[in-house]
């Protein structure tokens, strides 16, 4: 669980508990602890690993996750909610929480994205490369706290004057020039709205998809493009499906990566996904 939360973290746990389930909370103290977290419950006999908080606090979680047998669950309870959305968990934690004994274990699998002197990361729901990982680098946690979701719209239109880095995304054998790469298992995007249109987090392959152009003006066309689902066959939009996804750039670029929208590194770097990784529960209609 996420630090803090209070009456919240309270009616969440009642709500498990009134579903039979016998209840641990571990608050994570800060940054960087969850994933350790999950694997002292793991070894400590753990029946299930619920993450109640946003994408970051359920990616460090899912880390401590992976390879394990043991069935991992998420609450929405931070800024996008960009897994929750996707599996439609409702408008709440506590309403998630009554639902979650009907369930469905499923085992799926994940991404794991590396990046110039980083560690290998796992992430449930996307990698973003360059543009959008731009954003992410320069939020800070005040801004984000202050002004939720309104803060990287913020942060995106700030962009509007820049000149964007572009670099290159090498699939099976084809290179692609592009200044904002999507790595996804997800359709959501920061929560509202949606870029990849064909992919699930149940899949085994990543929906790839890549815009083109230096100049931040032309995002205002691709926006365009998305909000009337007519991303595909756009001047500038490149949609692929791939497993691996090699990225890099000139030395004297520096392009981001973010993971499940927090920062996670420069190119270059690669993205693959990681089959048989974690029994995720998820609603049993989607998918």
């Amino acid at each position: 669980m996420k630090a803090g939360g209070g009456k919240l973290v309270e009616d969440v746990l009642e709500a498990l508990s009134l579903g039979g389930h016998t209840v641990s909370a571990r608050p994570t103290p800060g940054p960087g602890t969850a994933a350790a977290l999950a694997r002292e419950a793991i070894a400590g006999g753990a029946d299930l690993v619920l993450a109640f908080g946003g994408d970051g606090t359920i990616n460090e979680v899912a880390e401590g996750v992976v390879g394990a047998r043991t069935p991992f669950a998420v609450l929405p309870g931070g800024t996008a909610n960009v897994v929750s959305c996707e599996l439609s968990l409702g408008s709440g934690p506590v309403a998630a929480a009554e639902r979650l004994a009907h369930f469905q274990p499923r085992r799926i699998s994940v991404g794991r994205a590396f990046s110039e002197g980083g560690r290998p990361r796992h992430f449930l729901a996307m990698a973003g490369i360059g543009l959008d990982a731009h954003i992410v680098y320069g939020m800070n946690a005040e801004r984000k706290k202050r002004w939720g979701k309104l803060a990287y719209w913020m942060g995106g239109f700030s962009e509007l004057t820049r000149h964007l880095e572009e670099f290159e995304v090498e699939i099976e054998g084809r290179t692609h020039r592009c200044s904002f790469a999507l790595i996804t298992k997800v359709r959501n995007y920061g929560g509202d709205l949606r870029i990849a249109r064909r992919v699930s987090i149940l899949d085994d392959r990543f929906e790839v998809v890549l815009f083109a152009g230096n100049r931040a003006t032309r995002y205002l066309k691709y926006l365009t493009g998305v909000a009337v689902n007519r991303l595909d066959g756009m001047n500038g939009v490149t949609v692929l499906r791939a497993r691996r996804v090699n990225l890099c750039c000139a030395e004297s670029e520096r392009v981001y990566m973010q993971i499940d929208g927090e920062y996670a590194g420069r190119l270059p770097g690669k993205v693959e996904m990681v089959p048989d990784a974690l029994t995720l529960l998820t609603p049993e209609e989607y998918g």
